[in-house]
């Protein structure tokens, strides 16, 4: 029965590129790197999200904090599939303040992905004065390696149900090295909580997830696969420790960028969705 499942597995696995943050090596200007000021075109409008947070009920534009910019050249290599650009710079921002969960149509725009192409003039934009200290992240360098993930359980059931015992699924799933539990471009996420793909689904359709709505059974049965066909994870980045800096998402938790396959193809990354998961 497990090596049934490491074919199932093997069969559905996806290639990631593994990220190093905080790893030693410099930090180059227009290159891949974790924080820092984002290397951005002249006419860059530095984004915001309107939210009130736990700590201050004022309702507010609030600058996002810068998370990482990826320069998509360097990782072509690791990308045979061609789903990122070929070129270009991939830069992520969330507002790290309210941290949003993403389970609600209201959590739109706490979490942006911009596109700059190449053989545009770049420069360091200045962080607004707007956003607090504790939200100017460090800049450090990212090491970059290419790797396979496969499915967690929250996923794979949701493609294959038919499986009915969850054991011989997981002895395969962890003599396979499991989906790298990493921060990473890609692959497969490391799920810590429910498969994220149906609220990806449901919450950019409009319906919220956080209780206040009953969504419809039918739908969500109707939805599920679909969901885990059309969304894929575009960047998952786990909380670290480098030096006297932690990045924290609850007690271990990650935040994740999912995407559209065919808006990723599109290179529409305005329509990015961002889950927030706690172990």
């Amino acid at each position: 029965m497990v090596d049934m499942m490491k074919k199932v597995l093997e069969a559905m696995q996806r290639r990631m590129i593994r990220l190093q943050i905080g790893v030693d090596g410099p930090v180059i200007w227009g290159r891949t790197r974790f924080g820092g000021q984002p290397d951005v075109p002249a006419d860059f409008q530095w984004p915001t999200y309107v939210t009130d947070t736990a700590y201050d009920e004022t309702v507010k534009p609030r600058p996002l904090a810068f998370l990482a910019q990826i320069d998509c050249g360097a990782l072509a290599c690791m990308d045979p599939e061609g789903l990122l650009p070929r070129r270009g710079l991939l830069s992520f921002f969330y507002e790290m303040d309210s941290a949003r969960w993403g389970y609600d149509p209201a959590d739109a725009g706490s979490a942006r992905v911009y596109w700059f192409e190449a053989g545009q003039p770049l420069h360091p934009a200045a962080f607004p004065a707007e956003l607090e200290e504790e939200f100017r992240l460090p800049r450090l360098p990212v090491q970059a390696g290419p790797g396979v993930s496969f499915a967690a359980w929250e996923d794979f059931f949701q493609i294959r149900s038919d499986v009915p015992l969850m054991e011989p699924y997981e002895h395969a799933y962890e003599a396979m090295g499991g989906s790298g539990n990493c921060t990473k471009l890609l692959g497969w996420p490391d799920v810590l909580q429910d498969n994220m793909t149906l609220p990806c689904e449901l919450v950019s359709a409009g319906y919220n997830l956080t209780g206040l709505e009953e969504i419809p059974e039918e739908l969500v049965r109707r939805k599920s696969a679909e969901a885990l066909q059309h969304w894929r994870l575009l960047f998952q980045l786990n909380g670290f420790s480098a030096g006297d800096f932690d990045l924290d998402f609850g007690e271990t938790g990650a935040l994740y960028f999912y995407i559209r396959t065919e808006d990723l193809r599109a290179r529409r990354f305005d329509r990015v969705w961002a889950i927030l998961q706690c172990d």
